[in-house]
């Protein structure tokens, strides 16, 4: 486009140029042929009266404007006095010349005669060297412009045959990113945005193959732990000592989660993996549903505080699904019966706040400073957390009992 706004200038500017030359040319060659004309009849006739005629008449057509000095030094036809005129004595000297100056343009022949020299003068003015300029100079940059307007969708239909592949690469790759992992790019394009496309879409097949390895790999890993902790339980349950047996088998019973943990993570589609999207009010909602009825059965009072808005955080709804259960079941797994129960989501900013916290014993003080020492159920909590870049925290609750809090990031709409 740049281009050709530059040869369409370079054409214009020079032609305007011309047309004015030219209009110039035109109007001076017709004083020109007038000024001939009447000097063939200022050669010709002796009789004043009839030439004085002659030329009034010439005169009363119009442009261009035409006077006669004779050589007695009387002037014939209407226009200003010649006799005291520099360029008119000049010619009186014998020489034939054209004057263009901001008055308009003149031509002058000198007539040799019997009785001496005359002088014939043909006058244009400004308008007359200027006329149909204007039009033409129109015309001439309308052109131009049409032209541009022609180049400029050129231009823009040539740029969209290679920018419209590019967008469709490019949301191509948003859409992958997105977690849309069965996305394609078409093959369309110039060579190298074939290449491109081509590329992309080898590297989301080549990512779904790791990812689909990577489940099938710890798929294989949590049904082969099954063996080993189902074995340990058995011999958990053989041990003399109760108390012993009773500790191993809260162990065993938080391994066992833990896996069933893995296993379920390891079931889950591989699309669900990348830029998921979940309302943590409904999908809270829905688990203290679930989990009510456990609650009411173990005498425990259950207090929930939710926001009435929807608050949207980025992760699946599984997985936060799982994460508001393993804090949940961190209460019903290390609390008697009949402990109070308190779930509060609220948001804070650009966060979204879950506190869970009951009126038991609550952590020790060291394990209230970190998350790894109070239960590989709030390890995978705070894993789960962190993967979204929220937080899981650990303190005492208002009732001295054990907190919760976890922290997500609110997604914008």
């Amino acid at each position: 486009m740049a281009t050709t706004s530059a040869v369409v200038v370079s054409f214009v500017i020079p032609l305007c140029l011309l047309v004015g030359t030219l209009a110039e040319d035109r109007a001076l060659a017709a004083a020109d042929q007038e000024a001939r004309n009447v000097a063939i009849l200022v050669s010709g006739l002796t009789d004043e009266a009839q030439l004085a005629e002659l030329v009034a008449g010439i005169d009363r057509r119009g442009t261009p404007s035409t006077q006669v000095l004779t050589a007695g030094g009387r002037q014939l036809g209407s226009g200003p006095d010649m006799t005291d005129d520099a360029d008119v004595r000049r010619a009186l000297d014998g020489e034939a010349f054209t004057v263009v100056d901001e008055t308009g343009g003149q031509v002058l022949l000198p007539v040799v005669g019997p009785e001496g020299t005359a002088v014939v003068r043909s006058v244009v003015g400004p308008d007359d060297l200027d006329r149909g300029v204007l039009r033409a100079w129109t015309g001439i940059v309308a052109l131009g412009l049409v032209l541009l307007a022609a180049a400029l969708a050129i231009a823009s239909r040539l740029g969209r045959r290679v920018s419209d592949p590019l967008r469709q690469v490019a949301d191509t790759a948003h859409r992958l990113r997105s977690g849309e992992l069965a996305a394609r790019a078409e093959v369309a394009g110039t060579e190298e945005t074939q290449e491109l496309a081509r590329a992309l879409n080898g590297l989301a097949e080549r990512t779904t193959e790791l990812l689909t390895v990577e489940r099938a790999a710890v798929a294989d890993l949590s049904h082969r732990l099954r063996t080993p902790v189902t074995a340990l339980r058995l011999d958990a349950e053989a041990v003399a000592d109760p108390e012993l047996g009773q500790r191993l088998q809260e162990h065993i019973g938080v391994l066992q989660r833990t896996v069933d943990a893995i296993v379920r993570e390891a079931r889950r589609p591989v699309r669900t993996d990348l830029a998921p999207d979940c309302d943590v009010t409904a999908t809270v909602a829905r688990r203290l549903e679930f989990w009510r009825p456990l609650a009411e059965d173990q005498g425990r009072p259950l207090q929930v505080v939710l926001p009435a808005e929807e608050v949207r955080v980025p992760l699946s709804e599984v997985d936060l699904a799982d994460l508001v259960d393993v804090v949940i079941d961190n209460v019903f797994a290390h609390t008697r019966e009949g402990t109070a129960l308190r779930v509060e989501l609220h948001r804070s900013g650009e966060v979204a706040v879950l506190a869970v916290s009951d009126s038991g014993p609550g952590f020790s003080d060291d394990r209230a400073q970190r998350v790894g020492t109070s239960g590989l159920g709030l390890d995978i909590a705070s894993r789960t957390a962190a993967g979204a870049g929220g937080s899981v925290r650990t303190g005492r609750s208002a009732e001295g009992g054990a907190l919760v809090e976890v922290t997500l990031p609110v997604r914008r709409r």
